[in-house]
């Protein structure tokens, strides 16, 4: 529908009114954020004022909205981190049509930060409880030679990986357990308990891909399991190391906490009723090698 100013409005959509005057309506969406978090102090925006993405993306789409907007996302990112498939959600009493919020944002985005889409849903969606699952990978790339490329957008490890080694490993983690051992000391969430549905490892050419999927995660959980494993594919531990870090359920049985240059934040899964697009797993590079 086409208001009388020449704006898209949302099929629908009515004004409601209180004490006999309209109120504006309030629309929901859904929106897809990729960035590269290397230069950014993580997700969550700061009383400090350092950079974050989230206060990136708020002040994009709200130049966009002409009015201040607050996002929720599905899953918070630390510093260094990135994301290929970051999920939030705004409301907004401005009408726009959906090009104009992908574009408009953009514009107003710095070059590490984009949106790929929007999409409006109903306010029973919530990016962060509605979510089902969150998926990351962690990259590496394995080489005795340091990265010039790509120097913060993946790990370098120098000593030979052995994947087979970190796959039985990684195997002692799946399921349903008690990751106290694997979560930062300062992490807030109230039960350590987590349960991941796959982990799998997988070598192209340097590259080793570490693809995680779990109903949700502790913080530094991904670079914790990923320091652990690396332990055992240089061969310093054996594999089930990682299940004696797991039942000790403490920190300090765990082995370094890897880098954070190599993690992706790469899909997050809701119910099918709220239809939210769906893309080829990032990040970009990595889908390239898996579609070669």
């Amino acid at each position: 529908m086409r208001d009388t100013d020449g704006t898209d409005t949302l099929a629908g959509e009515q004004e409601p009114v209180k004490d006999g005057v309209a109120e504006q309506p309030v629309y929901r969406f859904a929106a897809c954020i990729e960035y590269d978090g290397s230069s950014y102090h993580g997700w969550q925006s700061l009383k400090s004022g350092l950079p974050t993405v989230q206060a990136a993306v708020e002040s994009a789409i709200g130049r966009v909205a002409n009015h201040p907007i607050s996002v929720v996302c599905a899953g918070r990112t630390d510093a260094g981190v990135h994301g290929s498939h970051q999920i939030i959600h705004f409301d907004t009493t401005s009408v726009r049509d959906l090009r104009g919020w992908v574009y408009g944002t953009n514009t107003h985005l710095p070059d590490a930060i984009a949106m790929r889409w929007v999409k409006p849903v109903s306010e029973a969606f919530h990016a962060r409880f509605s979510a089902l699952a969150r998926r990351y990978r962690y990259v590496i790339y394995n080489n005795s030679i340091r990265p010039a490329h790509l120097s913060k957008g993946v790990t370098w490890n120098y000593r030979p990986l052995d994947v087979e080694r970190m796959r039985e490993a990684g195997q002692y983690l799946v399921g349903t357990h008690d990751f106290n051992s694997y979560r930062a000391v300062q992490c807030q969430a109230k039960s350590p308990v987590r349960t991941i549905e796959h982990l799998e490892l997988n070598r192209y050419g340097d590259l080793i891909v570490m693809d995680v999927k779990a109903n949700a995660f502790l913080h530094h959980m991904i670079r914790n399991i990923a320091g652990v494993l690396m332990a055992i594919g240089t061969g310093k531990r054996e594999p089930i190391w990682a299940k004696e870090v797991l039942d000790a359920r403490d920190r300090k049985a765990g082995g370094v906490t890897a880098a954070p240059w190599g993690l992706y934040f790469v899909d997050v899964l809701y119910p099918d009723e709220f239809e939210l697009p769906r893309e080829p797993l990032g990040p970009s590079f990595v889908t390239a090698l898996m579609d070669s």
